[in-house]
């Protein structure tokens, strides 16, 4: 079983916008969807290394499919206070492919970076699953006086 990780304070907006951009582009009629849009992204990029400077949910959608996080020793990392660049960088892995950008990214925008990375590795363990809410005694007691049971519609006090 997974340790129970709560997200950083210092996250809470970037992720929150990260997981409504991947959530609106998860489409179950068209799966492909999200990966072409985050190959698109990336294209974008690639031509622009700086083009998402200060937008970290949109740098995070264009790596995610680009780099390689050790979540299992990132886990290890101290997380409740901002970690450096230095502790995260050994754990990320770049694709052939990406490592020019990446490499432009990180020499010019490294607090950017490191966000973006953080944002990936928290919605990589993220588990949508609802949490089952706990039966209130007061909801309870108020269906029993409400006219949940018998219904009419009839004026009584006609």
């Amino acid at each position: 079983m997974q340790p129970e990780t709560s997200l950083p304070d210092y996250l809470t907006d970037d992720f929150s916008l990260y997981l409504e951009n991947m959530i609106s582009l998860t489409d179950p009629e068209n799966p492909d969807l999200l990966s072409n849009y985050l190959s698109n992204l990336f294209e974008q990029l690639k031509q622009m290394p700086l083009l998402f400077n200060g937008m970290v949910d949109q740098l995070a959608m264009a790596i995610s499919t680009k780099v390689r996080i050790d979540s299992k020793n990132l886990a290890k990392v101290e997380l409740t206070a901002e970690p450096t660049w230095d502790e995260i960088k050994p754990l990320v892995g770049v694709h052939a492919d990406a490592r020019a950008c990446i490499t432009e990214i990180m020499t010019h925008t490294e607090q950017d970076l490191k966000t973006a990375i953080l944002l990936i590795h928290f919605y990589n363990g993220y588990d949508a699953t609802p949490l089952k809410a706990e039966e209130d005694e007061h909801e309870q007691l108020d269906s029993y006086n409400s006219n949940e049971y018998e219904y009419n519609d009839y004026d009584e006090n006609y």
